[in-house]
């Protein structure tokens, strides 16, 4: 492969899309290990290796937790570090999880969204992401090819940003997007060289003349203090998430902020989501649209930290909301969108009424008329002023 100098737009899946931005960024240190269906990533960037392309160090791992073990040693080392993840391999990441955060390594994970067993499954839903949702890491949701190539070149600038340090999981939903073919507009490999700029290490365990410690015992005299100062961090990134949209906006053409409306700007009614299930529900809305229904669309790109102004002003003034969730909170009131969505309106007065959707677990296809029939549901909801059962099904057999 020649190295792109000029933009260039390719028929690209989301992994090979994940792949060719690894590529430009050019890591130090790449660790993972294969995992369905995001194998097709880090195969086709080990291609990019043994061709000379990049100058990464690709470590093979015995497993998912030896793959974030050395790419927190890398970080800690001083290195620009990625990597790449599934299901059952996040979950066997764990432990690590919360050691990159809390150490405050920039890491960035790409993420093919994949159901958790058992029972065994290798498709779509959002249990593995949603069940790191409290590891500290910041989350940047794909709906399609395009967006998760964008997403994990801003990754590494909002990940290694001096008022950040953290890392990020950019996520995109297994086959759907990671297996799909789109056209993918690729810059030019020294555009994303100058956007991502040069790495810049903070307290590397290399550096003899200035020696640090990392993971230290942590007791009850200051790890309060310590959490206290790590969540202040995740809350502080938001702007700063914004700002990398923006600025890569004017370098592509493309802007990002931390929600996407659709067409909210005059609606009564409105669903969320998150995924490649968006492209589903803006189809939904434009034809409920021309039917004369004042519908809209608000989608999720950044769910950690959760965008809590930003979703009250948007949606504040609804009459209805129906939140759509891929992955389930057994023994809680409803899923992970759900419960953040009717948390940060519970103080709006009058606030619209919410009812969260199961959808899509396991890979269960999304229709548009599964996403018509959650309006027509909180519609009818909003017309007898109460809702009756908050949590509800899309596209369950009977």
């Amino acid at each position: 492969m020649k190295v792109m100098q000029e933009r260039v737009s390719m028929g690209l899946n989301g992994n090979a899309a994940a792949a060719h931005a690894m590529r430009q960024i050019n890591p130090h240190v790449v660790a993972a290990y294969p995992i369905t269906p995001q194998t097709d990533c880090v195969e086709r960037f080990a291609e990019f290796v043994s061709e000379g392309l990049v100058d990464t160090e690709f470590v093979t791992v015995e497993s998912e937790h030896s793959a974030l073990s050395a790419c927190i040693g890398a970080a800690a080392s001083g290195g620009r570090v990625m990597t790449a993840t599934s299901s059952q391999g996040l979950a066997l990441m764990w432990e690590m999880l919360y050691i990159a955060a809390s150490m405050r390594l920039p890491i960035v994970m790409m993420v093919v969204n994949r159901a958790l067993s058992g029972n065994i499954n290798i498709h779509c839903d959002h249990s593995d992401t949603m069940g790191a949702r409290d590891a500290g890491w910041i989350q940047l949701f794909s709906e399609n090819a395009q967006e998760v190539y964008d997403n994990m070149i801003q990754a590494v600038r909002i990940a290694e940003d001096m008022r950040v340090r953290l890392p990020v999981m950019v996520t995109q939903d297994g086959f759907i997007i990671s297996h799909a073919v789109e056209r993918v507009e690729l810059l030019g490999d020294e555009e994303v060289k100058t956007f991502v700029g040069p790495y810049k290490a903070l307290y590397s365990l290399l550096d003899l003349q200035h020696p640090v410690t990392y993971g230290p015992l942590d007791l009850f005299d200051y790890y309060f203090e310590h959490k206290r100062s790590q969540i202040e961090a995740i809350d502080n990134c938001l702007p700063v998430i914004e700002e990398v949209g923006k600025e890569f906006g004017k370098l592509s053409g493309r802007f990002y902020g931390l929600l996407e409306e659709y067409r909210l700007a005059d609606a009564e009614y409105a669903v969320v989501v998150l995924g490649s299930t968006c492209g589903t529900a803006k189809e939904a809305v434009d034809r409920l649209r021309d039917r004369g229904k004042k519908v809209g669309l608000l989608k999720i790109r950044c769910f950690r930290p959760f965008p809590k102004e930003q979703i009250i002003r948007a949606l504040a003034p609804l009459k209805g909301v129906a939140v759509l969730d891929r992955s389930v909170t057994f023994g809680g009131f409803g899923g992970p969108v759900f419960t953040e969505i009717r948390s940060a309106l519970y103080d709006v007065s009058p606030r619209p009424l919410i009812i969260d959707f199961y959808y899509g677990l396991g890979g269960r296809d999304i229709y548009v008329e599964d996403i018509e029939k959650a309006f027509a549901r909180i519609e009818d909801v909003v017309r007898v002023g109460w809702v009756d059962k908050h949590i509800d099904y899309l596209g369950l057999r009977e």
